[in-house]
Order: structure tokens, then C-alpha cells, then sequence
């Protein structure tokens, strides 16, 4: 069964400079279920995904996918805590991407898809 499910998608063309941070509220009570991440070519960029105030992660030091493959999150134990995390109504959400990791290759087009189930 398909259920509620819910994509937020992020996109940022051209060779980055600089981190980037994707910002949003969620609407309703949602499970965070995949995360997909890709750069175009081969970077060193790294992914953050939580709940914003005091950090609250739900993926930690992701590599993003390289040459348009996407690198993916969407089994239990690849999330932090090693389950899918629930996400209250009213939760700010913050991706953050550094965006050459440890001052190593600039990713470029950068996208990310955050894919919830409603509930």
C-alpha cells in the first residue's frame, strides 16, 4: 500500500561557494521516511538532516550521492537512533549541506528529496 506520502524537494544549480541550508515547517504529524541526495559530479559534500533550536538529527554526515547518482536513507537503521523519525505537527525542519565537505571538491546542481508518510 502506497498511504499519505508527502515530498519536499530542494535544488540548487551550479558549482556551490558555500553551505546551504533547506528550511521548513511541517504542516502536519509525518514519519520521515527516505532521504534522497545527489550532486552532479564527483563531490565531497556531506548532508545533515533534523529539527532545528538544539539539533535533533535525523541523518548525520551523509555523503551525498556523486555523478548524478543519488545517495539514499529509506531503511530504519539508516536513520540516527536506528528508526524512522516521527515528527510532530509544527516541527522547523533543517537540511543543511556542507558543501565540499572537509574543504574538498565543490558539489555542483545539488538536489535533495525528503519523502514523509502523513500520521
Amino acid at each position: 500500500m502506497q498511504g499519505t506520502r508527502v515530498t519536499y524537494g530542494y535544488h540548487t544549480a551550479g558549482t556551490l561557494a558555500a553551505d546551504h541550508s533547506f528550511i521548513f515547517t511541517l504542516p502536519f504529524d509525518a514519519t520521515l521516511v527516505h532521504v534522497s541526495a545527489v550532486a552532479t559530479n564527483a563531490s565531497s559534500a556531506i548532508l545533515d538532516v533534523g529539527k532545528t533550536g538544539a539539533l535533533e538529527a535525523y541523518v548525520l554526515n551523509k555523503d551525498v550521492g556523486d555523478s548524478s547518482v543519488p545517495a539514499t536513507v529509506d531503511a530504519p537503521d539508516e536513520f540516527v537512533g536506528g528508526n524512522y523519525p516521527h515528527i510532530l505537527a509544527g516541527t522547523v525542519i533543517i537540511a543543511t549541506l556542507d558543501f565540499d565537505g572537509a574543504a574538498g571538491t565543490a558539489a555542483q546542481n545539488f538536489s535533495l528529496v525528503l519523502t514523509f508518510t502523513e500520521g
